[in-house]
């Protein structure tokens, strides 16, 4: 054992540690040969997805999807560290992979620019020559080749299996054409080379592609910035009293939460305890801080103020607002307008452009001078002048910085058909109730038949609304509360939908409902009760009725004030061009004194909820494209039937499947907002569109040589500079879009003030 020990010490150039030195080493070349291979394979993976870029972002997105519910696996419990891997990420890791291969291959363009004679002769200077230096450009540009050119070939590849050739097959052909040709001359040297012209194709190629990715990514990182709004971990308050700190992921509905000054709310909830102002900017685009205090919602993701809060938990993960809004914007970004089908059928047929073009120019410089060097270069210019690379970036760059401008002005854009129609409306339809009005009822007369008193007839009404949770209920429950008003027992309650409710109180059947009560009921109105309802409705009120077996014993006269935002509304979008309609359940009364008040154009009064979507139809059938606003919930079948769908108000229920547009807070102004956005969208699209594939009505035939007669011929290098420069331009009036004025006009002097009403 000793001897075993003392050849262990005394042998440290022994075999052992020869064969640990070694292994490690091997290891080493292994860990370094492994990184490299994962390197590869990862650029290749970010070819593949620019080759099939719908697919990439939709698993994208799924990240996205995935990280908004807090469902990541491992200790971090939904940390920030997922949240480049949406959007942002995948054009991250194209944008860095197209840089890369710009600046290796640019440098290696240096040589080659420096050797070349025709540069050397424009330019007039010379570089040292020495042994093999005639072997500087063909071996350096076949690098370039290599490195910065196969890309676009491998994106190709599927372009030509799916049958759709595009832009990546026109860069191919350009560059595949160039570097076979030059190729050929080292072997023929009668013939000239453009090494150089070769180099710099691929060098502008890869600037315009790093330019694109870098443009979109920033574009496109609306959902990487909504999901860094939640926080990581919460601080919940145990039974007795202290605060644990928990990761976000594991608050469940129930919880109560503390929120510290200058904090992120964790999660939806209602404030049970403290005052603060809550920054809702990021979520509803309000830049005022909002006042809350116990009872009100709070959403998770906005900024606490000053004053510290304890908020119950009502939804996390998939099921708070933030979540929802974020499916909203991946929705949007994931949908194709109808200007992006066709700047993709257009490019589609700039392909078969280009080649007819080249074939035309081929033939025709063969027959002028015979078949040499310059008909290659001219079929090759043509070809780099029509790679509509700037067209693919053209529509999708507006819809991303639209989708996110939209929504940080807390306008959630889930089609982005009907969003690039609202610039086209004729017609607009706003349910009245909550949108064009405040939707808080009072109670603020009443009139009864003879021998019932009037305490009486409201404690009744109170009864029979006692499990109504709708607005007018409400405000009759507040106006017995108010006069001290004890309430008798009602059972049997049920809501008859569109008329009011039932209920049986002491015996009785007893109704609470509006005309359309009445008129199911067949009830006659008395006089005084009539002249009554025809007082409250020139006076913009709504008259609700209460019916005790079968008779008709009193009235109650109900204001809803109108916003101050619907009178600078109306006459935003008569500016526009836009006729305003309105949609009320109430009296033909009630509904004409608030049109008249407002301006508005067309009038549907005592409509039920069933049949809002036939007054759609309406104005459709008269040829008007139509846009409805509604909350979503009971105008579900209107907003369906209108060309563009709008839920205004549903800041906590992002998920109305309805609308096609979503409008966070409950503001009607944010309907001037959109169409004028929708109409600046499409007009940036359009300008894309001119900028992107409109030059090639010139550069293709300059490109072709027509005006090679009087010498002026474009090189295969500014055929690129000039493609690229289009994709720059592109990329730059995209970027204008953000600063669209989406302001209203303030109301002019002398509009009529609501506060008298």
């Amino acid at each position: 054992m000793d001897d075993h020990k003392d050849t262990a010490e005394n042998s440290p150039g022994g075999e052992d540690q020869q064969d640990t030195s070694s292994h490690q080493h091997e290891h080493g070349e292994h860990d370094e040969a492994v990184a490299e291979s994962d390197e590869q394979r990862v650029e290749q993976e970010l070819l593949e997805d620019e080759a099939h870029p719908a697919t990439a972002e939709g698993e994208a997105l799924h990240e996205h999807h995935k990280h908004a519910g807090h469902e990541g696996e491992g200790d971090d419990h939904g940390s920030h560290e997922g949240h480049g891997e949406g959007h942002g990420g995948m054009h991250e890791g194209h944008e860095q992979m197209f840089r890369r291969r710009f600046f290796v291959s640019t440098l290696l363009s240096i040589p080659v620019l420096l050797y070349s004679p025709t540069l050397q002769e424009w330019l007039g200077f010379t570089v040292p020559t020495f042994p093999g230096s005639e072997w500087i450009n063909p071996v350096f540009a076949v690098i370039v080749f290599a490195y910065g050119g196969i890309p676009f070939l491998q994106m190709a590849v599927p372009e030509l299996k799916d049958r759709a050739p595009g832009m990546m097959t026109l860069i191919s052909m350009a560059i595949s054409v160039a570097f076979v040709y030059s190729l050929a001359s080292v072997v023929f040297p009668t013939q000239s080379a453009f090494f150089w012209e070769l180099v710099t194709l691929i060098d502008i190629m890869l600037l315009g592609h790093w330019i694109e990715m870098r443009s979109v990514r920033r574009a496109s990182s609306a959902v990487d910035e909504l999901a860094k709004l939640m926080p990581d971990t919460a601080e919940r308050l145990t039974e007795d009293g202290e605060t644990e700190e928990v990761p976000v992921s594991e608050l469940s509905e129930g919880d109560l939460v503390l929120v510290r000054p200058g904090a992120s709310v964790p999660a939806d909830g209602v404030v049970e305890e403290g005052d603060s102002d809550v920054n809702e900017s990021m979520i509803t685009g309000e830049s005022k801080p909002v006042s809350k205090e116990p009872g009100n919602e709070v959403i998770g993701g906005t900024i606490n103020g000053d004053g510290s809060l304890r908020v119950r938990v009502g939804a996390t993960g998939e099921e708070t607002t933030l979540a929802g809004i974020m499916r909203l914007v991946e929705e949007a970004q994931q949908s194709k307008s109808k200007t992006q089908v066709l700047a993709d059928r257009a490019a589609g047929w700039l392909f078969y452009v280009a080649l007819g073009a080249a074939v035309v120019t081929a033939i025709a410089w063969t027959v002028a001078v015979s078949f040499d060097a310059t008909v290659i270069e001219r079929v090759v210019t043509v070809l780099v002048i029509a790679c509509p690379h700037a067209l693919g970036l053209a529509i999708p760059l507006v819809v991303a910085i639209n989708t996110s401008l939209a929504a940080r002005n807390g306008m959630l854009v889930r089609d982005r058909i009907a969003m690039e129609d609202a610039r086209k409306l004729d017609a607009i339809i706003f349910d009245k109730t909550g949108t064009l009005t405040e939707g808080e009822h009072g109670v603020v007369d009443m009139a009864t038949v003879d021998g019932v008193d009037k305490n009486d007839a409201l404690a009744l009404a109170a009864a029979v609304e006692s499990d109504s949770e709708h607005m007018i209920a409400r405000a009759i429950r507040e106006a017995a509360d108010e006069r001290d008003l004890s309430a008798p027992d009602a059972s049997s309650f049920e809501a008859i939908k569109g008329r009011g409710v039932r209920a049986n109180v002491d015996g009785n059947e007893v109704y609470v409902g509006g005309p359309n009560l009445l008129s199911q009921l067949d009830s006659e109105v008395p006089g005084h009760l009539q002249r009554f309802a025809d007082d409250a409705g020139e006076n913009a009120q709504t008259v609700v009725y209460l019916v005790r077996d079968g008779e008709l014993i009193a009235a109650f006269a109900m204001a809803d004030v109108i916003r101050e935002e619907s009178f600078r509304v109306v006459d935003a979008l008569h500016d526009l061009g836009i006729e305003v309609a309105m949609l009320t359940g109430d009296s033909q009364d009630v509904a004409n004194a608030v049109a008249d008040e407002l301006g508005i154009d067309t009038v549907f009064a005592e409509v039920l909820p069933e049949d809002k979507d036939k007054k759609v139809q309406e104005l459709q059938d008269q040829g008007k494209l139509v846009g409805m606003v509604g909350d979503g919930v009971n105008d579900a079948p209107a907003l369906t039937r209108a060309d563009v769908g709008i839920a205004i108000g549903s800041g906590t229920d992002v998920a109305v499947q309805s609308a096609d547009v979503i409008l966070v807070q409950n503001n009607p102004m944010d309907v001037v907002r959109l169409v004028k956005l929708s109409k600046a969208s499409y007009r940036k699209m359009q300008e894309n569109i001119v900028w992107a594939a409109g030059y090639n009505v010139f550069a293709i035939p300059l490109a072709a040589g027509v005006l090679a007669p009087i010498g002026i011929l474009l090189s295969p290098a500014v055929g690129a500079l000039l493609m690229s420069l289009s994709t720059v331009i592109v990329a730059v009036n995209a970027q204008l879009l953000r600063r669209v004025d989406l302001s209203i006009p303030e109301l002019p002097s002398g509009t009529p003030s609501t506060e008298a009403q």
